[in-house]
């Protein structure tokens, strides 16, 4: 673990080159994916063994349910619930591992047990399935870890989050009694406390200099030297000051580095013949 984490992780990247940023985020990518192929090869196991595995959910309170902490977000009721959860985590996921790789496996991990646990003492008396809570975690992580570190690069994350996310907000709440809208809750409240105690954890600082701001490179990020010597660069660089340049090119760059996403929300919701079953 600690060659992998050496290798992943280069503490702080001194090399910005689009080759080292192409192979951190491959690494970023392993372990959501590895994710992935569990939940999806639980499912797959669940069709063609004709099979029901909603009993490895969490039922809270009850000892039967302690199991579900560890399994209840391999378990989804369909393929369309299976698919929502899947794209919002594979978006979320990669974007804790390369934001915050130094800790991101820790803060999985315990987001992973914890929204569970939580759901576990909270929840209704129901059985609940879903990696909805571990996707609320994530999704809270990242939002609240840019507030509290107020590092540029981190709060643009957590716009993002708002942006692709803001949605998530309405299934904190009782809307729709088959909703798990505990785990979601749960989920929510496990990201926020792990994002207050790794407030410190995350990408080094970076120092910019926008004072002095080359127009012609499109990164933005490295430093612009003025020659003193040449009149011609230092008037230039006096009118970039006087006409506010400074901090709206800052903004353009963040918002040229960012693309859309389309995500698919999950399926609302679905009952067992016997049972109710709470899909989160």
């Amino acid at each position: 673990m600690a060659k992998l984490t050496f290798k992943y992780y280069p503490q702080p990247p001194t090399d910005r080159s689009g080759k080292i940023e192409k192979k951190i985020f491959r690494y970023s990518l392993v372990i959501p994916l590895i994710f992935l192929i569990i939940i999806w090869l639980f499912k797959l196991s669940e069709v063609f063994l004709d099979i029901n595995l909603v009993h490895l959910g969490v039922y809270p309170r009850h000892i039967k349910g302690l199991i579900g902490i560890l399994t209840s977000p391999l378990i989804h009721g369909d393929f369309a619930h299976l698919t929502g959860n899947s794209t919002s985590f594979i978006v979320l996921a990669t974007a804790l591992f390369y934001f915050y790789r130094r800790v991101a496996l820790k803060v999985f991990l315990m987001n992973y047990f914890l929204s569970g646990l939580l759901l576990w003492v909270g929840g209704r008396e129901v059985w609940h399935i879903g990696a909805s809570g571990v996707i609320y975690g994530l999704a809270a992580f990242l939002f609240f870890s840019g507030l509290f570190r107020r590092d540029i690069r981190l709060l643009t994350i957590s716009l993002i989050v708002t942006f692709l996310y803001g949605s998530f907000i309405w299934g904190l709440f009782p809307i729709e009694p088959r909703i798990s809208w505990e785990g979601h809750l749960m989920g929510a409240a496990s990201g926020t406390i792990l994002s207050a105690f790794y407030y410190q954890y995350g990408p080094p600082k970076m120092q910019y200099n926008w004072d002095e701001l080359d127009d012609d490179d499109d990164s933005a990020f490295a430093e612009a030297t003025v020659d003193k010597d040449d009149e011609s660069a230092s008037a230039e660089a006096t009118a970039d000051k006087e006409n506010g340049l400074n901090s709206v090119m800052r903004l353009v760059i963040l918002i040229k580095k960012n693309k859309n996403v389309t995500i698919t929300p999950a399926a609302p919701y679905f009952s067992g013949k016997d049972t109710w079953i709470k899909k989160c």
